[in-house]
């Protein structure tokens, strides 16, 4: 997993409208990218809806916030529409963007061993290197943690 001072890498990545989204066009800001692994369950449902609810307060910041799973474009958009959410999602169906942050890792659910994306989320300062990651995230408080986080750093 990427650690606090590595240079993110450069990506470029398809959004829930299918508009390309690449790193070296967001550089320069504030970037909260935080990774999940599928629309619509219970988890990621309740961190999307958390990091909708609060982003005001990031944009205050002057801070962007991306979420990113294997899902497709399309799955993203109906997701966005059924939980009127107000971020972007990225769509890394190939799942080279989680692998390059090092989350696509083993998982284990009822006893059967799986790859997945373990729940993280990387706080990416206007340089471009991870200015604070948070691994095997549990969603409850999480955004609150990620917003104080940022402010402190930012300062």
């Amino acid at each position: 997993m990427l650690a606090v001072g590595d240079s993110v890498p450069d990506f470029c990545v398809a959004n829930q409208d299918e508009e390309e989204v690449c790193f070296r066009d967001i550089r320069g800001r504030w970037i909260v990218l935080y990774f999940y692994p599928k629309d619509n369950t219970p988890g990621c449902t309740t961190e999307a809806c958390d990091f909708t609810q609060s982003l005001p307060n990031f944009t205050t910041l002057s801070t962007i916030v991306l979420g990113v799973s294997p899902d497709s474009p399309l799955k993203h958009r109906k997701f966005i529409e059924k939980k009127d959410l107000k971020i972007t999602l990225l769509s890394d169906e190939d799942k080279s963007l989680c692998k390059a942050f090092g989350v696509w890792r083993p998982k284990k659910f009822m006893g059967k061993e799986y790859l997945g994306v373990v729940r993280s989320t990387f706080l990416i300062s206007p340089d471009g290197k991870v200015a604070y990651a948070w691994d095997k995230v549990r969603v409850k408080g999480h955004v609150l943690d990620v917003k104080e986080k940022l402010e402190e750093l930012s300062k």
